[in-house]
């Protein structure tokens, strides 16, 4: 199944990524396709948990933080995290029917 998904390594997890239409796989190739993507789906609450874990102590140490510099940088670290937790929510509530349209568009 590797070869219909590629890791992102922003998220942390695999992405799909398909080389030609859905409708141009056979129907055991969507469906393992599927159920490997469940899968995956499945995976997404953890990193997020895991996610809000970092960001959390990114947070105490910016509240103990004196240096703005540092501050600066802890504010922009916790947007970025924030910003990957949106987009993983987002490929969270992708329906379960792959197409093409909604991988890349």
């Amino acid at each position: 199944m590797d070869q219909y998904f590629l890791f992102n390594s922003r998220l942390g997890i695999p992405l799909p990524d398909f080389k030609k239409n859905w409708e141009e796989y056979d129907l055991d190739t969507q469906h393992a396709i599927l159920l490997h993507w469940e899968k995956i789906r499945g995976s997404i609450p953890d990193r997020i948990a895991q996610l809000e874990k970092t960001i959390n102590h990114k947070q105490a140490e910016l509240s103990n933080e004196s240096n703005f510099i540092r501050s600066c940088e802890l504010n922009s670290e916790i947007a970025e995290l924030a910003s990957i937790i949106n987009d993983l929510w987002l490929w969270y509530r992708t329906h379960q029917d792959i197409t093409s349209e909604k991988i890349h568009g």
